[in-house]
């Protein structure tokens, strides 16, 4: 198992600090005397927490399941073939080094709260004296019958690969002589993930799909999407709903509001009125709960197995125990699972570590709303800040802009910038649409037509 020390920067980080206020004790003795802080995910919030603890003389372990880091706001765009699978990934390590951290891969396990140590599925374990929480969430089905079964979700790098290759292998199977059946996406969930996955497949179909699949009927690809709540997008102001909602119908997806599923086939999704609509790909966007590694940690939860936390961000009934970003259900301040209030808490930990390193007391976090934005669609983007709401061309630019600007790694935002800015630009003459692989050859759904 890798040893949990500091690496050498970190060390003599430290000991320029510890300097100022005692004198200089050998290099060993100051990294041994440093508090150990690990953070459990390296998402907005885990990445967050990192970053601040720099320089704060604490020797920081971030521990993942994978070596990269997820881009989520753009995952669709892999899904839809317009991004590459490395366009929306940041390996950790470069991350880690840059910031005098070290990265331990792995799968959390289990923690032992008298002892302070993560363990870990690999069979290692990781000794703390701080630990930040920021495991992020996983589809959440509400118990419907064939949903987890049947339905793909967008909340990893892998789920955006299988929808994809399924999406392409499903086009390939109709573009074959004789194979002219229809193909039905369902998205069950109208929030912005939905939106955007529905308007996004419905410019691929209504401006690539002459270009990229010609022996394609454009007319085959229904679009539908589900919501049970009366109105797209909820946390936005009506106005900016009501013109997502007019986007996507006039782009030709059929939107249901007020509508609930009861069950998920391979190829149709049971309404609440026992009404069957085909689906040959069912999308689930729908909510979020905390994965199972999280609910079986023996810590308080609430709603979704989410973590319940005091206002300062500690878990409940535990000192040095945090929990961040979507896993994180705050009392009495429930927040939107968004990447804004994960980067605002994952900073908010970190400064309650120092100021608990310091022999301070902590503060309560406050979230400071600077707004969202969803897309619709090419040239179609809904904004809403604290005194601003616009719509249109300049949101979805502004969207661009900032989603661009907030990815990981110069390589990734220019990747990112030149494959959008080929897909948006030469739809009508290339398709612009990446290759995919078949499902059966990487072992996920199969079964293409």
């Amino acid at each position: 198992m890798p040893s949990t020390g500091s690496s050498s920067t970190a060390a003599q980080s430290g000991a320029a600090q510890s300097t100022k206020s005692r004198p200089a004790q050998p290099e060993a003795a100051q990294s041994e005397a440093a508090p150990r802080v690990v953070v459990v995910g390296g998402g907005f919030g885990g990445l967050s927490a990192m970053k601040a603890l720099v320089r704060s003389g604490a020797r920081v372990t971030l521990v993942d399941r994978n070596a990269y880091s997820t881009f989520q706001p753009l995952l669709y765009q892999v899904a839809t073939a317009g991004l590459a699978t490395s366009d929306v990934a940041y390996p950790l390590r470069a991350v880690t080094r840059r910031k005098d951290a070290r990265f331990r891969r792995g799968v959390l396990a289990g923690v032992d709260l008298a002892n302070r140590t993560i363990a870990l599925s690999d069979g290692g374990s990781v000794g703390y004296d701080y630990l930040i929480l920021a495991t992020g969430v996983s589809a959440a089905f509400f118990g419907i019958t064939g949903a987890a079964e049947n339905c793909f979700s967008l909340y990893t790098r892998r789920d955006a690969i299988m929808l994809r290759n399924q999406l392409i292998a499903d086009l390939e199977w109709r573009s074959l002589p004789g194979q002219a059946a229809g193909l039905a996406v369902t998205i069950v969930g109208g929030g912005a993930t939905g939106i955007e996955l529905a308007g996004t497949l419905a410019d691929l179909r209504n401006i690539a799909l002459p270009a990229a699949f010609p022996d394609v009927d454009p007319a085959c690809l229904q679009l539908r999407l589900i919501e049970q709540a009366p109105s797209l997008i909820t946390p936005f102001e009506p106005g900016l709903r009501d013109y997502a909602h007019r986007q996507l119908q006039a782009r030709g997806v059929e939107v249901r509001l007020g509508t609930s599923i009861s069950a998920v086939s391979a190829r149709s999704v049971r309404l609440a009125d026992g009404t069957d609509l085909p689906s040959d790909i069912t999308v689930w966007a729908a909510g979020v709960s905390a994965p199972e590694l999280v609910t079986g940690l023996g810590l308080p939860t609430g709603h979704g197995g989410r973590v319940i936390t005091d206002p300062d961000l500690r878990v409940r009934g535990q000192d040095r125990v945090f929990a961040v970003g979507d896993v994180a259900l705050i009392d009495g301040q429930p927040l939107a699972q968004l990447a804004q209030p994960a980067i605002q808490q994952g900073r908010h930990a970190a400064a309650q570590v120092r100021r608990l390193m310091a022999g301070q007391g902590t503060v309560a976090f406050r979230y400071h709303d600077k707004g969202t934005m969803a897309t619709i669609g090419r040239r179609s983007a809904v904004v809403q800040l604290r005194h601003l709401r616009f719509r249109g061309t300049i949101a979805w630019l502004a969207w661009l802009g900032l989603h661009l600007v907030t990815l990981l790694g110069g390589r990734n935002q220019i990747s990112a910038l030149v494959n959008l800015s080929w897909r948006y630009l030469t739809w009508k003459r290339t398709g612009g649409v990446l290759a995919g692989d078949e499902p059966a050859e990487t072992g996920e759904l199969a079964g293409a037509g």
